[in-house]
């Protein structure tokens, strides 16, 4: 089985700086198909295009570029892919300390400690919020260290006040996780990611994460807040809606090879999930999307 690896993420800083600075040019993000977890916080700036958003236990479905802070060792996969149509990708890696802890524990920086505890359950910031921060965090690629860290600095107060957010994960979710749990969720999220078009056993998963289906029920229930049924039901239900706005095909096509073999539940899980029938949903994703 293929990928079943969870992936911890060593994250270097930029050279000459405290942080981790780099942008993906044209879908070159060679992280985007696995799951990893790091230590450090994760912001993300997708400019434009649209695809898939999987961190934590949500998973959901960008249609006008994406903006996300990731609290530390919150599982997640990288966000672009070739057909996604993104100007290009920005990922800034940073340590809860980086600033130093005397730094960070000044009256006036308090903010920044509460941020990131906002971020363990992953944060995805609204239209008003990308385009008053996006220029910014793409312009710091040119800038020497410290005008960097400065720009930085400010990127991260505007997050911190703004009230164009959504919080992804349910509360707790990360801060039940462990290693040990981060390892055993990947696996299995690893294993949805890579066969979710086929029927998923519980009795299979169950085996695979070491325990009986009752107690493999109740562990992912803990972890995610959400039911097994209802995570693969979701990632199916994310990966048609991908399809419904990238390619051509009958919405008949689109349910089997979200991995629904009967279509009557593929239109009744996605209206459940999205308030809407499929052929809605893609008709109102033209006007969205030119």
């Amino acid at each position: 089985m293929k990928n079943l690896k969870p992936s911890f993420e060593v994250v270097e800083p930029s050279f000459g700086s405290s942080f981790y600075y780099s942008k993906y040019i044209a879908n070159e993000n060679n992280m985007a198909h696995l799951w990893h977890y790091h230590p450090e916080i994760e912001m993300v700036f997708v400019n434009g295009g649209t695809g898939k958003r999987q961190i934590g236990s949500h998973i959901s479905y960008y249609t006008d570029g994406d903006l996300i802070l990731i609290g530390s060792n919150l599982p997640h996969c990288g966000f672009t892919d070739t057909n996604t149509g993104n100007k290009n990708e920005t990922v800034i890696q940073m340590k809860a300390d980086f600033l130093g802890q005397e730094f960070l524990n000044l009256q006036e920086n308090k903010w920044i400690k509460e941020l990131f505890s906002k971020a363990k359950g992953g944060i995805a910031f609204g239209e008003k919020t990308k385009k008053a921060v996006g220029p910014s965090i793409e312009e710091m690629a040119d800038q020497p260290p410290f005008k960097k860290l400065l720009m930085l600095l400010a990127v991260l107060k505007e997050l911190e006040s703004s009230k164009d957010f959504t919080i992804l994960n349910a509360s707790g979710f990360s801060m039940q996780m462990q290693v040990q749990d981060n390892d055993r969720i990947n696996m299995i999220f690893n294993y949805v990611k890579d066969h979710f078009q086929e029927q998923i056993s519980l009795e299979d998963i169950a085996e695979m994460s070491s325990m009986t289906v009752p107690s493999f029920c109740r562990y992912f229930k803990k972890i995610t807040k959400k039911t097994f049924t209802r995570f693969v039901n979701e990632y199916r239900v994310v990966h048609a809606s991908k399809l419904l706005a990238e390619k051509h095909i009958s919405i008949t096509a689109i349910s089997l090879e979200s991995g629904f073999n009967n279509f009557s539940h593929f239109n009744k899980i996605f209206h459940e999930f999205t308030g809407k029938s499929a052929s809605e949903y893609r008709n109102e994703l033209k006007l969205i999307i030119k």
